[in-house]
């Protein structure tokens, strides 16, 4: 940081301010986690100076020695990590990954099935407005309106109806395992190619706490921060015969020049989740995740499916009589960051919903365990059913920080 205070003052002192928010408050959006000082370093390196586009031994620009290396190792690691045959490290995020697989494997126009956004599937899962949406003809499956769950017999009764060229499955605010062996039965029986998005799980995954995708589905794509605590981007990995296909669409068929730089990050982070200790952290998140339900289901909140499997919770607020925007916003201002979210059947709109959205990755990093999601439980619920007290808001906000205080922020002295 010593270069930018000279140079850029105003961008330093908001820099600082965003260490400071960090440091203050409990991040609970299930998506952000925290590097490691290792991966910081990486992603602001100097290998942001080089252009590499092509891949390791055939690049278009001469002096690729280093970068060839540092790719191929981030290759090695993921293989290694997640028992893939083949993986593309290039993508720059997971929207674009996506967008890379179908490209590949699909025609416009073509049928595919996902998971409906305001059932917990992500907007590359054929949300009408985006890319998805209107390039491909998407047959949206939804979960039970009882259970909150995704029934796997009306999957694949969709299935036989529409015989979709591509099954997509995965999520972005699904509370709950994915049954990966009974996806692939279905898509094996329409003749569907099989994609898992794994981008919230891949560190659980990794971990050892969720069962993996990879040894049954055709393709996997990540990103690779969230819950695998690497820097923002994202790989896809695939059974051999798809490889070609999948490396023409990332480049040159979407990308140009890869962030090397941010291939390094992942390298590192790779790395350190093959570590033993990853295998405890992820364990934790889940620990901490179902703590978390547990402690605020005894406060009265509605989570939908009744609790989580993974790192991610998504409670209804309808019964708070508080809707999640709102809760969010106060929130935040006490020192909890989390994200208002749709629920199934919400009858309210997406930038006004009914729920919010919440998770351990983050907090569980930083070291936090049970005894910290009670009492994370607890100031939610004294937000929440006191929204209009400002002087409590203020107390709980001092609460929160000297709480917060006692764990350090990985990258932050």
């Amino acid at each position: 940081m010593s270069a930018i205070q000279p140079m850029d003052p105003k961008i330093f002192e908001l820099i600082e301010h965003e260490k400071q928010r960090q440091r203050e408050g409990i991040e609970l959006i299930p998506s952000e986690n925290y590097t490691s000082a290792a991966v910081m370093e990486a992603c602001g390196s100097i290998l942001t100076n080089k252009y590499s586009e092509g891949y390791p031994g055939k690049r278009y620009y001469g002096g690729q020695e280093n970068i060839d290396a540092i790719e191929n190792i981030a290759i090695d690691r993921a293989k290694k990590l997640f028992g893939a045959e083949h993986v593309n490290v290039q993508p720059y995020s997971g929207s674009p990954a996506n967008t890379a697989i179908y490209f590949a494997l699909l025609n416009f126009g073509d049928t595919v099935m996902g998971l409906k956004l305001d059932h917990g599937g992500h907007i590359t899962h054929g949300l009408p407005i985006a890319f998805s949406g209107k390039a491909y003809n998407f047959v949206q499956y939804e979960v039970d309106k009882n259970t909150g769950k995704i029934d796997m017999e009306v999957v694949r009764k969709l299935a036989l109806e529409h015989k979709p060229k591509m099954i997509v499955a995965g999520f972005t605010a699904y509370p709950r395992d994915i049954d990966w062996k009974k996806f692939k039965e279905i898509a094996d029986e329409v003749g569907a190619i099989s994609v898992a998005d794994i981008s919230h799980t891949a560190g659980l995954i990794a971990g050892g706490v969720l069962e993996s995708p990879v040894p049954y589905f055709d393709v996997v794509m990540t990103t690779t921060h969230k819950t695998l605590r690497g820097p923002r981007g994202a790989m896809i990995m695939c059974k051999e015969k798809f490889a070609k296909a999948i490396d023409r669409a990332v480049f040159p068929g979407l990308q140009g020049g890869p962030h090397e730089h941010i291939i390094a990050g992942k390298a590192i982070a790779f790395g350190e989740a093959l570590n033993p200790e990853f295998k405890i952290y992820a364990k934790q998140i889940q620990t901490n995740a179902r703590a978390l339900a547990e402690a605020m289901k005894k406060r009265g909140f509605n989570l939908v499916s009744d609790g989580t499997d993974t790192h991610l919770i998504l409670a209804d607020l309808t019964n708070k009589g508080v809707p999640g925007k709102q809760a969010q916003m106060v929130l935040d201002s006490v020192g909890i960051t989390l994200n208002k979210n749709t629920v199934p059947f919400d009858t309210r709109t997406p930038m006004d919903p009914s729920g919010i959205r919440l998770g351990t990755p983050a907090v569980t990093t930083r070291g936090m365990k049970e005894p910290e999601m009670e009492m994370i439980a607890d100031w939610l619920d004294r937000v929440i059913s006191n929204i209009e007290d400002t002087a409590l808001h203020t107390k709980i906000k001092e609460e929160v920080k000297e709480m917060c205080l006692k764990f350090p922020v990985p990258g932050i002295n």
